[in-house]
């Protein structure tokens, strides 16, 4: 039997569903891999690597699969977590920014107080496909005075071109794998 490499096993983990949310896209489901143990721990152990041992002060992760990897990566990392929510979801005071979807204007929100000038915050999502999501948590983490030492992501939709709009702000980007196509 032949050794399975990383990104062979997490391909073989993560669903593929057909036609939704809409018909032509290709939904790279990773519940599928949450709830295989080992893929789980091989994705978070190889997201964590480069900052094995290094000071990073923040997780920041985007609702709502961001929550659940960013988590295990803070810890990993023995680092804090800070969550990226859509607007009106947390409790205390926050800082917001406006960015666009396909059909329109959303609004993310994280407190105020949770990053401090100076911070080295790494964002953790799922997935990066046009990247307007994460260049919008990259430009609220800014603003907080975060230094952004990554983005860190499980999936790459290269054809969609959001790891160029992130390297084009000067923010690093780490994935594992990549699909073709939307």
């Amino acid at each position: 039997m032949t050794a399975q490499t990383i990104q062979d096993e997490l391909v073989s983990a993560i669903r593929t569903i057909k036609d939704y949310p809409k018909e032509g896209i290709l939904f790279r489901d990773i519940t599928t891999l949450l709830g295989d143990a080992r893929a789980f721990r091989r994705a978070v152990d190889a997201l964590v690597q480069p900052w094995a041992g290094s000071k990073v002060d923040q997780i920041a992760g985007i609702e709502a699969r961001g929550f659940i990897l960013g988590g295990a990566v803070a810890h990993q990392l023995s680092a804090g977590f800070v969550p990226i929510r859509k607007k009106g979801k947390l409790p205390h005071e926050t800082v917001r920014i406006a960015y666009s979807l396909e059909y329109g204007l959303d609004e993310m929100e994280m407190h105020k107080d949770a990053i401090k000038p100076g911070d080295r915050v790494i964002l953790v999502d799922d997935l990066i496909a046009t990247g307007g999501t994460a260049e919008a948590a990259c430009k609220l983490l800014r603003s907080m005075g975060a230094n952004i030492e990554a983005a860190c992501f499980i999936v790459d939709l290269p054809d969609l071109g959001g790891r160029k709009k992130l390297e084009a702000m000067n923010v690093p980007v780490r994935t594992l794998v990549e699909f073709p196509g939307h």
